[in-house]
């Protein structure tokens, strides 16, 4: 009974990893767009949108992670972290919002 338990938590795990993986390109798509739409168009409204879309895929990605390692998948220190790359982002945007 043991043995199936521990299998059953490996394959949880593996599933976990393997769901988390699926976040990775477009995840970097989110980042090489976001950098484009920061650096070369100010594109205000791309700003946004590619990065709400990036802090998804950042949030699924854990979530994720998380469910394979069964532990619960909302947490507030996952919503904390998010706080300082937010911060950064409007630091950023704040001029082409304001103008």
């Amino acid at each position: 009974m043991q043995g199936q338990t521990a299998q059953r938590r490996y394959a949880r795990a593996l599933m976990g990893v393997v769901a988390a993986s699926a976040f990775l390109y477009p995840m970097l798509l989110c980042a090489v767009e976001l950098g484009f739409a920061q650096l070369l168009r100010a594109d205000a409204v791309a700003i946004v949108l590619w990065l709400v879309l990036a802090v998804a895929c950042s949030v699924g990605m854990v979530g994720a992670v998380r469910w394979g390692a069964a532990r619960r998948v909302l947490s507030l220190w996952l919503l904390l972290g998010l706080a300082p790359p937010a911060m950064y982002e409007l630091w950023l945007v704040w001029p082409q919002l304001t103008t």
